[in-house]
């Protein structure tokens, strides 16, 4: 074969260290738009970005330009600089050690979508 073609679909998810509620409404939304960027200048393309107060999902394309390794430390790091710049309250914001990652099948990624916004009304 002359070509590749990987194509893998990612559901991530991690918490606030100790799970903590911290991701409060006023920063959600930000910081939701700050991963998907992060994601997606790493050629990892966002599907769907969400969770509550102590945890997040993510649903992208994992690119293989990048190991899933170095994503990881650059959602988790950037993010977690970017939620201690937003108030003095998240000063010691950071994000558990682990996480979940499964992969997903490309026909089957409305359902992840919908399980993610599943969480978000759950837990409002």
């Amino acid at each position: 074969m002359g070509q590749s073609l990987p194509i893998h679909f990612i559901h991530i998810t991690f918490s606030t260290k100790a799970r903590k509620a911290m991701i409060h409404p006023p920063f959600e939304k930000g910081l939701h738009a700050y991963i998907t960027g992060i994601c997606n200048n790493l050629e990892c393309r966002v599907l769907k970005v969400g969770g509550y107060t102590d945890h997040i999902h993510i649903l992208c394309m994992h690119s293989p330009k990048i190991t899933f390794m170095a994503l990881m430390q650059k959602i988790k790091a950037n993010s977690s600089k970017w939620m201690k710049t937003r108030d003095e309250s998240l000063k010691n914001f950071s994000w558990q050690r682990g996480y979940g990652s499964f992969s997903g099948n490309p026909t089957e990624t409305e359902i992840v979508i919908k399980y993610i916004d599943k969480v978000v009304i759950k837990t409002h």
